[in-house]
């Protein structure tokens, strides 16, 4: 008899995990795009870096990213059973503060900037900046890590709720360990690059001299592209989750789907809501800085 309990179990058990993995390769496939997202983000936060302080940086980052994984997982599960009408507006608030940060890094040539001296009063303070950094990252992965932990609720909305808490833990680790580790790869592919190239004098392998001139090439140029990426992706992610939670902007956007389709067939239907999150997400921010120069300008009066 006991044997059989033992068999069910195990039956039961292999039946958990196999639903989970389904659910969470579905969960993957949905959020793969705001992920695409995250990884541009965070690399562009480590730029400025110096290069002997990217790795802690990073691993300041990802702890902070498990961090928000752990508030935001139980929260959202909490919500969804207690206050569910509270996501979206949650979401927007988080959206808007997206599209603020994106903004504030295109216009801050056009805003005043306050920096840090040190008691010498010549050099800015590394050490508060890298806090700095480190805050900003961590700050803008919350709100990325809540859009990606309410698209992977919404795949498993019928199922139980020990369920639905095991896959938001399997798509919370795997998306942590997989931005991070990539942007821990590509902050030091100068260093793999300079790697080589010494081994190359050493060995006099003109294969390994090549790769490591063109990682030594392609690492700032990546890490430049990855800086624009990321202050668009701000807008994108903004953008596109004001446009799902405001009835009128999401028929806006269906309408501009439907027209760049007719027009552009199906490369206008992928193109087109991208433009427009993204005009919007640009809008909103502009709105939102306005506000917040305005309102911190009235307070220093």
């Amino acid at each position: 008899m006991a044997g059989i309990n033992l068999l069910t179990l195990l039956d039961d058990i292999t039946t958990l995990l196999d639903d989970i993995a389904t659910m969470s390769k579905v969960a993957t496939k949905k959020t793969a795009g705001v992920l695409g997202d995250d990884l541009a983000l965070n690399a562009q936060q480590v730029t400025g870096v110096a290069a002997e302080r990217e790795l802690p940086v990073v691993w300041a980052v990802a702890k902070g990213s498990f961090l928000n994984k752990a508030i935001l997982v139980p929260a959202a599960l909490l919500i969804s059973v207690w206050l569910p009408w509270l996501i979206t507006p949650l979401l927007m608030i988080g959206g808007l503060f997206l599209c603020f940060e994106g903004a504030e890094k295109v216009f801050a040539k056009f805003l005043p900037h306050h920096e840090e001296v040190t008691n010498e009063g010549e050099k800015l303070d590394l050490v508060e900046y890298e806090k700095q950094k480190v805050k900003g990252a961590i700050r803008t992965d919350f709100i990325l890590s809540a859009e990606i932990i309410v698209i992977t609720l919404g795949t498993v909305t019928g199922a139980t709720l020990v369920n639905q808490a095991l896959v938001l833990c399997v798509i919370a680790i795997i998306m942590t360990i997989g931005v991070y580790g990539l942007v821990a790869g590509i902050v030091k592919l100068d260093d793999a690059g300079l790697y080589l190239l010494n081994q190359s004098k050493v060995s006099a392998n003109k294969f390994k001299e090549l790769l490591g001139k063109s990682l030594l090439a392609a690492a700032p140029r990546l890490m430049q592209f990855l800086a624009f990426a990321g202050t668009v992706a701000m807008f994108l992610v903004g953008g596109g989750i004001l446009s799902h939670g405001i009835e009128l902007l999401h028929h806006w956007q269906l309408e501009v789907t439907s027209i760049g389709k007719s027009l552009f067939n199906g490369i206008g239907e992928v193109l087109a809501p991208l433009i427009f999150d993204g005009l919007l997400g640009v809008i909103a921010g502009l709105c939102v800085v306005l506000i917040h120069v305005t309102y911190t300008k009235t307070l220093k009066k």
